[in-house]
């Protein structure tokens, strides 16, 4: 396994919108166990691969506190929304920013497993918020994207120096 390098943003490759994935083989199932480390390592709770520069439908998530319950999402779509949410989301393409997003409370999604066999969750609270989070990345949209353009300017000027070192 290997720790992969996670895009900060505003790097313009974060708003690539991912492929399918065609088939779920040895190197998907091998580019999985590379992004749970990479997640657990960084440490966070979701990493999609558009995040780690790999424009395929792919989300790896653990909630859990103990980081032993790995959810993988491969091409995954959520085919039942409801209600809304509030709920403060950081990202691992943004690091030390943290804003209040409104998503969908909870949310009926369809995926394939590690193994490429397809099933539904129904998910709610963080998962739910979490699962919309990573599912945007697949779509080249990044968290701040919902925030204001003040704040989100702000925040993209911060990126940029930390990236210089200043």
């Amino acid at each position: 396994m290997a720790t992969l390098t996670i895009l900060n943003y505003p790097d313009p490759r974060l708003h690539t919108v991912a492929k399918p994935v065609k088939d779920v083989n040895a190197d998907i199932r091998r580019f999985v166990d590379d992004m749970a480390e990479t997640m657990y390592a960084a440490p966070g709770i979701g990493l999609a691969a558009t995040q780690v520069n790999q424009h395929i439908q792919l989300i790896v998530i653990d909630t859990s506190k103990e980081q032993n319950d790995l959810l993988v999402l491969i091409n995954p779509k959520i085919v039942v929304k409801s209600g809304t949410q509030d709920y403060e989301e950081g990202c691992l393409s943004v690091p030390g920013v943290y804003e209040m997003v409104t998503r969908a409370e909870k949310i009926l999604v369809e995926a394939l497993d590690r193994s490429g066999k397809q099933f539904k969750l129904d998910a709610e609270g963080l998962l739910a918020v979490c699962i919309q989070h990573e599912m945007d990345h697949l779509l080249g949209k990044v968290f701040v994207e919902y925030l204001s353009p003040l704040k989100r300017n702000r925040i993209k000027n911060k990126m940029i120096k930390l990236s210089r070192g200043k």
